[in-house]
């Protein structure tokens, strides 16, 4: 199945929910949730690595409930996948999806600064 396909079957799905909801007379349609989908570079199980893991945990958790995918990339392991996405520091967090892609380093305490950075919440 192509990817216009894909979009076309999509659409149709969410046009059924909405004339279901209209038949049934319900006033909140539930659409798919849009997935996050998030990699976090580190170099082994450093203070720094383990961390911003646990921060970014917390965050997703609070912000993301049951709405974001976690990959944590070890570059000790998998040095060569810095590459594709241009990792210069870790630990670093690439946020895929939803568009555009966003990065953001360090350990990810500064929870104000995270939530802007992956557009989890306006900047002031």
């Amino acid at each position: 199945m192509g990817t216009e396909d894909k979009k076309r079957k999509a659409g149709s799905k969410t046009k059924a929910l909405k004339a279901t909801a209209k038949t049934h007379g319900t006033a909140e349609v539930k659409l798919p949730k849009e997935i996050w989908d998030l990699m976090l570079y580190v170099a082994g199980q450093t203070p720094k690595s383990l961390t911003a893991f646990a921060n970014l945990k917390k965050i997703c958790e609070k912000h993301l409930e049951g709405k974001y995918r976690l990959e944590v990339i070890d570059l000790l392991k998998n040095p060569q996948l810095a590459r594709g996405d241009q990792i210069l520091a870790i630990p670093t967090l690439v946020r895929k999806l939803p568009e555009p892609i966003k990065k953001i380093i360090g350990d990810l305490s500064n929870m104000e600064r995270v939530l802007v950075g992956l557009d989890l919440r306006p900047a002031d």
